[in-house]
């Protein structure tokens, strides 16, 4: 019985951690405040020729991004909203500067 519930317990616990939430926070480190991030309404993506470079970092953004909270469209969010976003999350993905390059490329690509 005690093995049943605490099993139960670790699941739920588990199931709880991989919720729905966003791991994007609108805080930055360097102001306490909190900040609103300016969402800039869904626009259609640029016509951009996909050179094999952004279509890895499209892959990788997919692949790596994914894995915590739904995908953005890089329309999304401005350059400047991107910037700290991608700093953030490199360090909570573990993707090297190369990996993290080819990301950002991508992201600005489409903007």
């Amino acid at each position: 019985m005690r093995t049943k519930i605490i099993s139960g317990v670790f699941f739920l616990a588990l199931f709880i951690s991989c919720g729905t939430k966003s791991a994007v926070s609108t805080r930055t480190e360097a102001n306490s405040k909190t900040e609103e991030v300016a969402v800039v309404p869904k626009k259609a993506l640029k016509n951009v020729v996909m050179t094999q470079a952004l279509t890895e970092g499209k892959e990788s953004y997919e692949n790596n991004c994914a894995k915590c909270h739904k995908l953005f469209e890089p329309t999304e969010y401005t350059k400047e909203n991107w910037a700290p976003i991608l700093v953030e999350m490199q360090m909570k993905a573990k993707l090297n500067d190369v990996e993290m390059a080819s990301i950002s490329n991508y992201i600005y690509s489409q903007l």
